[in-house]
């Protein structure tokens, strides 16, 4: 689809899939069924697939792994900003839903035609991330994990569905090396101060202090970067962000 212009779905201007073609629900229930494959284990992960100029054979062996993780990706904005900004980082980026995954697959192979050598450190798979972070991901092997604009869940009831809890912060905490960073943002107040209790209140998170957020050059794209938060900006809404380290707890 890439190498014919006359596509309807890929804009003759940019050369890049054209959004309104992978439109989809602006949130997934990540409790019901979905049929998608998942690697039994990492070492089953396809970084041919995922990454063939860097893996062109599925038989080499990974000497590098994936360590960003951006969960529930969105359109990838985020994703792209980082592959440039970390060219020598993989990272991937874990969808629900299947247009949005599909735009996304679209979009980068997009982007590497059209600028050779670039975006071939990054990918995106279609998953339930708040099922399968341990088929994907090793102990100890991601350095940042991304949780930008979530669904909010807003009933009491469908707090379970939320994508920070503190049973699944057990798992990221396990995928997450020590030192290791989640990035947390929202435009909901209430998801904002959960999101930020939850990992207050875990023994193997600590709060960034304010001079690394400083210096941080991730910090400023959590608003930025994304198709949600670049909305937010043009409504003049207010983000509520929490960003935490991974730490040894203490005995």
């Amino acid at each position: 689809m890439l190498k014919n212009e006359a596509s309807p779905h890929i804009s003759k201007t940019t050369r890049l899939p054209r959004k309104r073609f992978y439109r989809a629900r602006a949130h997934s229930n990540p409790l019901s069924d979905s049929h998608f494959p998942v690697p039994l284990s990492p070492c089953h992960v396809d970084y041919c697939l995922h990454y063939p100029q860097l893996f062109p054979s599925s038989d080499q062996s990974v000497n590098s792994k994936i360590q960003f993780a951006d969960i529930g990706c969105g359109f990838g904005g985020l994703l792209i900003s980082l592959s440039t900004l970390f060219p020598e980082t993989l990272m991937i980026g874990m969808e629900l839903r299947d247009k949005v995954t599909e735009y996304v697959k679209e979009r980068i192979l997009a982007l590497r035609v059209e600028n050779p050598g670039q975006y071939q450190n990054v990918s995106v798979v279609r998953t339930n991330s708040m099922k399968y972070i341990p088929n994907y991901f090793e102990k100890g092997q991601l350095s940042k994990m991304f949780f930008l604009f979530p669904d909010p869940h807003f009933k009491e009831k469908n707090h379970r569905r939320r994508v920070i809890s503190p049973h699944l912060l057990d798992e990221y905490a396990y995928a997450l090396c020590i030192g290791g960073i989640i990035y947390t943002i929202t435009d909901v107040e209430e998801l904002g101060e959960w999101m930020k209790a939850c990992l207050e209140g875990h023994p193997m998170f600590e709060a960034v202090r304010d001079e690394e957020l400083e210096a941080d050059p991730v910090v400023k794209l959590l608003s930025s970067a994304t198709e949600e938060g670049q909305k937010v900006t043009r409504n003049g809404g207010q983000t509520f962000q929490a960003v935490y380290k991974r730490v040894v707890p203490s005995l």
